[in-house]
């Protein structure tokens, strides 16, 4: 700085706080208003299990307003019900919530669960145990979870974890008392997250794919008929992808998998060999 001008520096360190503000106000343009919500359901999946039917019953949002009662905790519009959330599985998803709250200054989600819980596997049903305290399954927000497709209207996904959240319920008296549901779930949006997506074959390998990042891992289950897999919901970074095989035939891997912020990343398609 020696021989610099007092002004300049002044300059400099003005145009840099405008920036700052202008960046802030971009963030939360066209939230301070009534906005509406539209939030869409899918699943990660998982190979244990043929069906798992979770009874969801409310999604509320919390909304950063001192003025809202319920310290802020509004309720967005459901069909409440028992979803078969493998349904939703390769890029597919259901419309879930909707809504128009006072504003949309969202800080977190809280997605509370019934009693109906339940999985299919070998074509036997078995009910999953759901803690009191697990009923309430409550996720911070951020604006990297939620996009603004225009001006006061707020859109994002809910990942419902169906291979992290069901566990062997291990509590009774003999070695396999049933299933005990610990709901994970995430919000995501397109825009800010990326895909991974291919075909792998033989249906008579029953693969799995499987997304590694670190400790993050994603599953997906391929279209029997078609061999299409796709993950939805990955945040950008480099991937190893395993193409999982079974039924005697060997796994694939794929390194330096490189997701990007709002695309799709195609893999070749995978045949696995015996």
């Amino acid at each position: 700085m020696k021989n610099t001008p007092l002004f300049i520096l002044f300059l400099a360190l003005g145009v840099i706080g405008f920036y700052a503000c202008q960046k802030e106000n971009s963030a939360t343009e066209g939230l301070d208003g009534p906005s509406k919500f539209t939030v869409y359901l899918t699943d990660h999946q998982t190979p244990v299990f043929d069906s798992v039917f979770i009874d969801l019953q409310q999604l509320e949002v919390k909304l950063e307003d001192d003025s809202l009662a319920n310290d802020g905790w509004v309720s967005l519009t459901i069909v409440p019900g028992v979803y078969n959330i493998l349904r939703f599985r390769n890029g597919l998803d259901t419309l879930f919530a909707t809504g128009t709250l006072p504003n949309g200054h969202i800080r977190k989600i809280r997605l509370t669960l019934g009693t109906q819980n339940s999985v299919m596997k070998d074509g036997q049903r078995f009910p999953l145990k759901v803690k009191d305290n697990d009923r309430e399954v409550v996720i911070n927000i951020s604006s990297e979870n939620f996009d603004m497709p225009t001006p006061g209207e707020v859109q994002f996904w809910i990942d419902f974890d169906a291979a992290r959240s069901i566990r062997v319920d291990n509590s009774g008296s003999g070695n396999n008392n049933g299933y005990e549901l610990k709901a994970h779930i995430k919000a995501f949006t397109k825009t800010k997250s990326g895909r991974i997506e291919g075909r792998v074959f033989p249906a008579a390998a029953d693969p799995v794919v499987l997304a590694i990042n670190g400790s993050d891992t994603a599953t997906a289950i391929p279209e029997r008929h078609d061999g299409e897999f796709k993950i939805m919901g990955l945040n950008p970074g480099t991937y190893t992808v395993i193409f999982d095989g079974n039924n005697g035939y060997q796994d694939t891997t794929i390194t330096n998998v490189v997701v990007r912020r709002g695309e799709d990343t195609h893999l070749p398609t995978i045949t696995l060999r015996q």
